[in-house]
């Protein structure tokens, strides 16, 4: 009799505005036994969840679980990157963009059924100054934004609505030189949005046409943010039409490079990056498996 696939969920206490559940007891209630082995493990500080992967990988793990958001799934999937090992997910953040990219079911129950019994995908990675990203990276005000909604003290769309509504006041735009596709832009970056998905999470959908699997990454350019344009913005984000709004322009590539008159901060998966003046961006396709 064939051994049953081993799976390790890593659980990332701190993740989502809902922490008083008990995580541990709810997976192992809902674990198909009869079909897998697992075990769970949680993450104690910042970066734990990439090593805990790349240790899980290492001890023959078919698949390893990110319990938590989008910054969790990105330690996992860093840790997983160049392994025999999958990237499963069960969300719980604040966005889950990967989660609802892949049409993971957002309740824990049905994310862990799922992952019991998954099909074997392989994804496209981005990489912004050789950190890798499996969803979206950006520069500017997004990116100013995370920064501020870290320091916030509370999550949640609510709080994050909030944080970038007190920011757009102040946020000015930034010269930048974009290259790419044998070109070279003059522009200024309000938003430089990298989209290896379609959406940075909460359905608020960046690059709608963008395919986790086609070797592009999708560009979005917002050179600037005046009142009339933000509203258009903001109804194409939750409608899924920016592209057709007139309030952004798009393009794809596999290879970007970028130079701002002063430091521009970045974030990766929406967590914050810091700050650089050159970014290089780049994709390597289908260099992760996922279970979906």
């Amino acid at each position: 009799m064939p051994a049953k696939p081993r799976i390790c969920f890593l659980i990332n206490p701190m993740s989502g505005t809902n922490r008083r559940q008990d995580v541990p007891a709810l997976i192992t209630r809902h674990v198909d036994t009869a079909a897998v082995d697992h075990e769970i493990r949680l993450t104690q500080y910042a970066g734990h969840a990439e090593e805990l992967a790349r240790q899980a990988a290492a001890e023959g793990f078919r698949t390893v679980v990110a319990v938590g958001g989008d910054g969790t799934v990105n330690e996992v999937g860093r840790g997983l990157l160049g392994t025999a090992t999958a990237l499963g997910v069960v969300p719980r953040g604040s966005g889950n963009g990967l989660a609802r990219h892949l049409r993971i079911p957002l309740t824990l129950p049905a994310a862990v059924q799922r992952v019991c019994a998954p099909d074997f995908q392989r994804i496209d990675v981005g990489h912004i100054n050789g950190r890798a990203f499996f969803c979206t990276a950006g520069l500017g005000f997004d990116a100013h934004v995370s920064k501020c909604f870290a320091q916030a003290g509370t999550r949640g769309l609510s709080t994050y609505v909030k944080v970038a509504l007190r920011e757009y006041r102040h946020y000015r735009p930034t010269p930048i030189t974009v290259a790419l596709n044998g070109q070279t832009l003059q522009t200024d970056c309000y938003v430089l949005a990298f989209a290896n998905a379609a959406q940075y999470g909460n359905n608020a959908y960046i690059a709608p046409l963008a395919d986790i699997r086609d070797g592009l990454l999708d560009l979005c350019l917002i050179d600037s943010l005046p009142v009339v344009r933000a509203v258009r913005v903001g109804l194409g984000l939750a409608l899924g039409n920016l592209p057709t709004s007139g309030a952004a322009v798009f393009h794809t590539s596999s290879h970007i490079r970028v130079r701002a008159a002063t430091p521009l901060g970045f974030h990766i998966d929406g967590d914050y990056g810091g700050e650089a003046r050159e970014f290089e961006v780049a994709l390597t396709p289908l260099a992760l498996e996922v279970a979906v």
